[in-house]
């Protein structure tokens, strides 16, 4: 995968996100996720790679600080035409290469970006960059199974799905530098697809 190769993807894809990842057990999942979540206006919340924006109709994002990014400029038109009435800053912009200040924001949301980006690790270093101290980064994705291999039938799959322009074998615990003390994993359960699918909450701390 690289960026190019996803952004032809994604404007192919555009039309139709929504009736597959905005719906269904999709909806679902993302539901469970927020439902738990309370935002305030006194807090700067960034959604990463925030796609046509099916996150935000789970928030009541009336007077927040919310700046949504996505690279694909096909998205991010959708997500602009959904909340056009809104202050949500929406920005094109690599989640691998932020163009924020470090401990800019409270919150950051990353939905299904981290099996998308070319390079996981550049885009959760930059998450946690970009995240203040005690803030927390909200993550719904799916990754390979914690200490396992993937079973045969994924491996073969994988190459293929790749070129679909995302990864169903990346693991999370890869992600996380082993000496780095400042990441603390808060919550880690499993949401759909016997745990695939994974909310996982990160929080920085000193």
């Amino acid at each position: 995968m690289n960026n190019s190769w996803n952004k032809f993807i994604y404007k192919i894809g555009s039309p139709i996100y929504d009736k597959f990842f905005n719906s269904g057990i999709f909806l679902n999942a993302r539901k469970q996720i927020f439902q738990s979540i309370t935002f305030d206006n006194k807090q700067k919340i960034l959604f990463v790679g925030v796609g046509t924006g099916a996150d935000l109709e789970l928030v009541n994002y009336s007077g927040l600080d919310i700046t949504a990014i996505d690279y694909s400029p096909d998205m991010l038109e959708k997500a602009k035409a959904k909340f056009g009435d809104s202050t949500i800053k929406f920005l094109e912009m690599d989640a691998q290469n932020m163009d924020f200040d470090n401990e800019s924001f409270d919150y950051v949301v990353a939905s299904l970006i981290l099996s998308v980006v070319p390079d996981a690790n550049k885009c959760f270093q930059e998450i946690t960059r970009v995240l203040k101290y005690e803030g927390k980064v909200i993550i719904f994705e799916k990754f390979a199974p914690k200490n396992k291999k993937l079973s045969l039938p994924k491996m073969l799959l994988r190459p293929i799905i790749e070129v679909l322009g995302t990864d169903i074998g990346r693991s999370f615990e890869d992600l996380i530098p082993k000496k780095n003390r400042s990441i603390k994993v808060e919550e880690d359960i499993p949401i759909m697809m016997n745990g695939m699918y994974r909310k996982i909450v990160i929080s920085k701390i000193k």
